[in-house]
């Protein structure tokens, strides 16, 4: 219980570097102007239609889409960029506890400010939009003519019929936050266990090396480098659901019932893994972290 206190200790003290540093207020601005970009257009639609959205429609629509999943997560590197953390207090928590506490600290505080970020952007979306927006738990007007009527294709704003159909606002956004939080949970987790080995480029690298590895297993991408028929397209769509962590953060790439891509509970499974998995790569690789504090702020 001692080292776990220390541990939220230690978290407590990364938020307090927060205060007047000017790379968090420009990692939460450059937030706001994306989720700003992503439901513009869900916003104007509904005006130029004059019809009502529900409150976190722009928010499932944003993020509904693997590209922005991916566009609000590499915006994380910029919030972490100074992994592993060493401070000015950094020594003296070393001192008075172990190194597996002190990576737990800063685990606790990725979880926790990765967590902070992501209710950011879902409060945003909510705040654009709340001008046009009421909160009963049903799909607006707006919806249904982005859905059924294929304008939400046709201008780049991913309504789905199946996302309609199967569930209900506030589930699907709770459930695309869930994923957008364990997307960007591993990701992050990948950069801490890089830099910790290889230095902070590396952590660097591995972020896009990650990124980049979602970009590249899409069912469209994948289907145009191979020149795949028609008829192994539900193939590879169904094995790159599997396979691809940002096709798992991707709400309508899920099993709603009637195919064999992954139940939303397998996604929450194997990111909590992959986390617990990194976690202890974390810890290893901490042990033989060599510990430079030349130039470091208080």
């Amino acid at each position: 219980m001692k080292k776990l206190k220390q541990a939220f200790s230690i978290a407590g003290y990364n938020f307090r570097l927060w205060r007047g540093n000017p790379r968090i207020v420009v990692t939460f601005t450059l937030s706001f102007i994306l989720c700003f970009l992503l439901t513009d257009k869900a916003v104007r639609f509904a005006v130029e239609h004059n019809t009502t959205l529900q409150l976190v429609e722009t928010f499932i629509w944003s993020f509904g889409d693997s590209n922005s999943i991916l566009l609000s997560s590499v915006l994380l590197v910029m919030l972490f960029a100074d992994m592993p953390f060493l401070s000015s207090g950094t020594p003296f928590y070393l001192v008075r506890t172990d190194r597996r506490t002190w990576i737990t600290g800063q685990v606790i505080y990725i979880i926790a400010a990765t967590s902070i970020y992501m209710l950011f952007v879902l409060l945003s979306t909510i705040l654009l939009s709340m001008k046009y927006a009421f909160p009963a738990n049903m799909w607006s007007p707006t919806a249904a003519i982005l859905g059924y009527t294929g304008s939400g294709q046709r201008i780049a704003i991913p309504a789905l019929v199946k996302t309609l159909e199967m569930s209900w606002p506030y589930q699907s956004m709770i459930c695309i936050f869930s994923l957008m939080l364990g997307y960007a949970g591993v990701m992050v987790m990948i950069m801490l266990v890089c830099n910790l080995r290889f230095g902070q480029a590396a952590g660097v690298i591995g972020v896009f090396t990650f990124s980049l590895y979602g970009i590249l297993m899409q069912p469209d991408t994948i289907q145009l480098l191979l020149r795949l028929p028609d008829e192994a397209y539900y193939i590879a769509n169904v094995l790159i659901g599997w396979l691809s962590p940002l096709n798992h953060a991707t709400f309508h790439m899920h099993n709603f019932g009637y195919d064999k891509l992954p139940r939303l509970w397998q996604s929450y499974t194997i990111f909590i893994s992959l986390i617990v998995m990194l976690y202890f790569a974390a810890v290893r690789a901490a042990k033989r972290y060599n510990f430079n504090f030349t130039g470091t702020e208080g």
